[in-house]
């Protein structure tokens, strides 16, 4: 079992083969629409995207993580909460390749029964993953925090042209948010799916769904 504090750092390292670093969180479809323009915008975007999905996300990681047995009806919770079918696929995409990775690193992984074959929401994935390599419920809400907005950040020196120096500056102002929506995450993990958090963001949802039909983009979400 590895130590925590270095699962935590693989959990949220960029160079996880999960598939991350090929979407954008909504920010490319943001860019070409004209609301993200700078890097001022960026970081009115991420904080709006740490408020919705990243809540969200934090929420069902830690819980996923607290009780691993009822991921199944967890799932079932985020796919409530994920109006976007877009959206839907996308986090299903990131879930499988994240459970394919954390049975690499960590074999003593078991799979929870009656997933859904498409695979798990990746905030579930993520919770089951840390569940297994001997994570916290908040340790892990916080990397599905971090993960909500460093994905976007990182699209963000591609799609804007902007220093990525500056780019971190931004996302470390953030680490204070993101250790909060962890911290509340764990208080919560034990909650009833249907009191956990039910943040939106509409137009994400709208965002993905027009990004999904571009023929020509950059990142697949």
């Amino acid at each position: 079992m590895s130590d925590t504090v270095a699962t935590l750092l693989l959990l949220t390292d960029a160079r996880l083969p999960a598939g991350g670093h090929a979407h954008s969180g909504g920010l490319e479809a943001a860019v070409v629409a004209g609301r993200v323009r700078d890097l001022d915008d960026l970081a009115s975007f991420l904080r709006g995207r740490l408020a919705t999905a990243g809540r969200v996300a934090a929420a069902f990681a830690a819980a996923a993580c607290a009780r691993p047995d009822e991921a199944p009806i967890l799932d079932i919770g985020l796919d409530a909460r994920t109006p976007s079918s877009a959206q839907r696929r996308t986090s299903r995409a990131q879930g499988r390749a994240l459970l394919r990775v954390g049975r690499a690193m960590w074999p003593q992984l078991v799979l929870t029964a009656h997933l859904r074959h498409e695979g798990p929401h990746q905030p579930v994935a993520l919770g089951i993953v840390g569940a297994a390599a001997g994570a916290t419920p908040c340790q892990v809400g916080t990397a599905a925090a971090y993960g909500a907005v460093a994905g976007p950040a990182s699209a963000a020196t591609r799609l804007l042209g902007v220093d990525p120096y500056q780019v971190h500056a931004v996302l470390a102002t953030l680490a204070p948010a993101c250790d909060a929506l962890g911290a509340a995450a764990a208080d919560r993990a034990h909650d009833p799916v249907e009191e956990l958090p039910a943040a939106s963001a509409p137009l994400l949802d709208l965002y993905a769904e027009s990004h999904a039909d571009w023929e020509v983009r950059l990142f697949a979400s």
